[in-house]
């Protein structure tokens, strides 16, 4: 269960899609086949698509990072609280901060900076695995992010099992197999907004199609969610008592109204 709570907590969520290079690379595709919708349907034969399921999930190693997005909570030295929700790129249509190497760059960098606590959704077996993985084939440096103590309890060390600076909710929750929920599953017989209208299968065409704003703001979402789900888990783990977690929720219904007010967040406005 969730030992604790630190002063500053991402509870993050990443969206990715096939990489049409990493498929060319890795099979050693024709160099005339240039379309990049073509060679993820070449990957996804490669990777065991079926009539049923033509889009098989595919090794993270193989996929680009496009997005990045997460709830940050920060207990700052008075006591109150503060909420800001952090997305990449922060310009979708700016071409160079939508560069993979921007994405994921400016987040391990950021990470190793703050030193936040980490909260996801199979985290352990997904999200930090593909910036690892990624990172290393796209030849970041992020020695901050990397950084571990001699012994667990001397620092913050995001790679031990079970670190109080890496938590997640899938490995708390779940159980074998058919015994784990989706984040979905688990957020909405909570209250708590899951998927509307999109979902991971969507990620793909949208960024074929140039959508990738909409990738940015279906992101986001899936952070409130995995931080709403962390903070009731976390009320029940007993961090939170009855009338704080009611604080705290609220917290998160007025940051969405202040990201409605400068306008463009028709998804907040939904969420909420």
């Amino acid at each position: 269960m969730i030992k604790n709570v630190k002063n500053r907590v991402w509870a993050f969520d990443l969206e990715w899609v096939p990489d049409p290079l990493a498929g060319r690379l890795v099979y050693s595709l024709p160099e005339d086949l240039t379309d990049p919708a073509e060679l993820m349907r070449e990957m996804w034969a490669r990777g065991g698509a079926t009539e049923e399921d033509p889009t098989p999930f595919l090794k993270t190693a193989l996929c680009r990072v496009v997005s990045v997005a997460a709830l940050e909570r920060r207990e700052l030295a008075d006591g109150s609280v503060k909420l800001n929700l952090l997305s990449l790129p922060h310009e979708p249509s700016n071409d160079e901060e939508a560069t993979e190497a921007h994405v994921v760059g400016t987040f391990l960098d950021a990470l190793g900076r703050n030193r936040p606590q980490l909260v996801g959704f199979n985290s352990l077996q997904s999200d930090l695995k593909i910036l690892i993985q990624r990172g290393i084939i796209l030849g970041l440096a992020a020695p901050g992010f990397c950084e571990r103590p001699d012994k667990p309890w001397e620092g913050i060390d995001y790679f031990a099992r079970g670190s109080d600076w890496n938590v997640d909710l899938k490995d708390i929750v779940g159980g074998w197999g058919l015994a784990s929920p989706s984040l979905h599953e688990l957020a909405v017989q909570c209250g708590v907004p899951g998927k509307m209208g999109v979902d991971g299968n969507d990620v793909a065409p949208m960024w074929l199609d140039g959508k990738l704003e909409r990738i940015v703001q279906y992101n986001e979402c899936d952070a409130l969610t995995t931080y709403l789900v962390w903070l009731r888990t976390a009320h029940f783990a007993g961090h939170f008592d009855t009338a704080a977690y009611a604080t705290e929720q609220q917290l998160v219904a007025d940051l969405l109204q202040i990201e409605i007010a400068k306008g463009g967040n028709d998804h907040l406005e939904e969420y909420l």
